[in-house]
């Protein structure tokens, strides 16, 4: 799957703050993302993530899913 820094990724469950979509800060084994809405950081497996995108968004406006 091609994630890069700085993509936001719209994921399928909530963080706890009721908010799905995440700031992409750090990409490789593990993925740092950070919540768009409390901004809490948080790193999670790239396997454990890859099974939870619905969509990537791109900085020039792009969606992929």
């Amino acid at each position: 799957m091609d994630v890069r820094v700085g993509d936001v990724l719209e994921l399928k469950k909530p963080h706890p703050c009721g908010n799905k979509s995440f700031n992409v800060l750090r990409v490789g084994m593990d993925f740092k993302i950070e919540c768009t809405v409390c901004g809490r950081q948080v790193m999670v497996p790239r396997s454990k993530i890859e099974k939870n995108i619905k969509k990537i968004v791109r900085d020039d406006d792009t969606e992929k899913r």
